[in-house]
């Protein structure tokens, strides 16, 4: 863990969890936790960026998983799963599968520019890394607008404009997203080191991928590091 966390001041724009504020909590295929005015780190990621025989495998192991963890299940075991689940599937991602469309630079700068579109409308985009076929956001739903609502709106723009170009139908993304609450500013800059160091841990060559941080954060000592 680093210690340079402690010694910096909470960047703009950002909250984390809140202990006294109400959770509204929902399970799909992964926990899903809301409070309002919190910051969430999020991952999703294009459809085809997982092989199918991977999936299957993934789909035996959660029915395992299930019966070793009947209901009801505490929030423990569902974080547990849920790390297990992005462990796995951010290593399959980062191998390149799939039509991999943010490797151009012309769709990648798209998905750049619908991170930011709606920049302190809906909601306070902080940084973000655009992979070939995922994109890792730290993000927090300005007052009164959902989470699931700007994230539609982000991947709907670059899906609709991204079939246009490529002459193609079908879905672009996964339906669902991988997101959690950001717990504090430690938590916090782990987060932002994590993403910031994807590209390079994947190995992918640096024309292949985006990575931004908000100018008032770099401001305060939040950026990216790559020692």
């Amino acid at each position: 863990m680093d210690t340079e966390t402690f010694n910096k001041p909470t960047p703009p724009n950002f909250r984390g969890l809140h202990p006294d504020l109400p959770l509204r909590k929902y399970h799909r295929h992964l926990p899903h936790w809301r409070q309002e005015g919190a910051t969430y780190a999020v991952t999703f990621r294009q459809s085809d960026s997982i092989p199918q025989t991977h999936l299957q495998s993934l789909k035996r192991w959660r029915a395992i998983w299930e019966q070793q963890h009947p209901e009801p299940r505490s929030e423990i075991e569902w974080k547990q799963f849920a790390k297990e689940i992005t462990n796995k599937t951010e290593r399959w991602m980062d191998e390149g599968y799939g039509s991999c469309v943010f490797r151009e630079s012309r769709f990648s700068r798209m998905m750049s520019d619908s991170l930011l579109h709606f920049q302190n409308q809906r909601h306070f985009t902080s940084c973000f890394v655009v992979m070939p076929n995922h994109v890792h956001v730290v993000i927090r739903p300005m007052s009164s607008f959902e989470l699931e609502d700007c994230l539609q709106r982000i991947k709907q723009y670059v899906s609709t404009h991204v079939n246009k170009d490529l002459k193609q139908e079908g879905t672009l993304w996964e339906e669902e997203s991988y997101d959690r609450i950001v717990r504090d500013e430690e938590h916090l800059w782990n987060v932002v080191q994590y993403i910031g160091r994807n590209p390079k841990k994947a190995g992918i060559p640096v024309a292949q991928w985006v990575r931004w941080i908000h100018p008032d954060w770099q401001a305060a000592g939040w950026d990216f590091r790559d020692d």
